[in-house]
């Protein structure tokens, strides 16, 4: 789809059935989820949880565990756990979080893998003048203590690929090649990256071509429009409905989670109907 193709097939848009309870079943390739903020702000977790299934999300991103019964009455999972990985800027890269976020994460597997849910986040954590080798050599390191647990449980570890321009000042994972090469050298199909498509538009650009080969290593797609990580549509510079075909194309198995704020004016249930059927291919 061509950006000319691009602004008439938005304005074909529709809003979803707002006046029908029954639940838009999308018809696409691709398993989309939802994080929190592309309902604004105002809004329980209940009424997150009812929109989102009925816009035919399939799941809901960074939920902790006390929250998960109410997705489980909306028929959502928790499809990326936090809080048992570490924080963005303090996590895996330093030795000494090693002991308490190995604790935490073996947690975290064994939750995950009890409710069913498929991943569980972690990070890199920041430079703070240390070496992007020895970040590297420390997140193996830690990785290589968990993997087994995780394969057993079959868990997905999902390193998240994060810009250090804009947003996350010094974060270490902020470059898809080195995150690749912390899952390469760990050598399980359980440690992968969480790829945030607008992170990496900020970091590298190059997007598609970079999804294309490095698939293998990604569990889990992020999406949000740059700049600004307002809504996907023809407002910001990626064409994502032509990245949603490519990401269906190569068989991707797991979810893709709508992680944008909506811009100020715009109704938050009218976006996430229109991010739902850019990616829904």
């Amino acid at each position: 789809m061509t950006r000319r193709d691009f602004v008439p097939f938005l304005a074909a848009v529709g809003v979803a059935a707002t006046a029908d309870d029954q639940p838009i079943e999308r018809k696409g390739r691709l398993k989309q989820c939802v994080t929190g903020g592309v309902f604004g702000k105002g809004r329980t977790l209940e009424e997150n949880a009812r929109d989102a299934a009925k816009m035919g999300a399939k799941g809901f991103d960074l939920i902790g565990p006390k929250d998960w019964p109410i997705l489980k009455k909306y028929g959502l999972t928790p499809t990326m756990v936090p809080g048992f990985g570490g924080t963005i800027p303090n996590a895996l890269n330093r030795i000494e979080n090693h002991a308490e976020i190995e604790k935490l994460m073996h947690e975290g597997i064994d939750t995950c893998s009890a409710y069913g849910a498929p991943n569980l986040i972690t990070f890199s954590g920041n430079r703070r003048g240390m070496s992007d080798s020895e970040g590297m050599d420390n997140c193996v390191l830690f990785l290589n203590k968990v993997k087994a647990h995780a394969e057993d449980k079959g868990v997905n570890i999902c390193m998240e690929l994060l810009n250090s321009k804009v947003n996350h000042k010094d974060y270490m994972n902020d470059h898809t090649v080195w995150g690749v090469e912390v899952c390469k050298r760990v050598g399980s199909t359980r440690v992968k990256l969480l790829y945030d498509i607008y992170h990496l538009q900020i970091m590298e650009g190059d997007i598609v071509r970079t999804i294309r080969d490095n698939i293998q290593y990604l569990a889990h797609f992020h999406t949000g429009g740059n700049p600004g990580r307002h809504e996907i549509d023809d407002t910001q510079e990626l064409n994502y409905h032509f990245v949603a075909k490519v990401i269906a194309d190569l068989g991707f198995q797991g979810y893709v989670a709508h992680e944008y704020t909506p811009a100020q004016g715009n109704d938050p249930l009218k976006s996430l109907d229109t991010a739902m059927r850019i990616f829904d291919v």
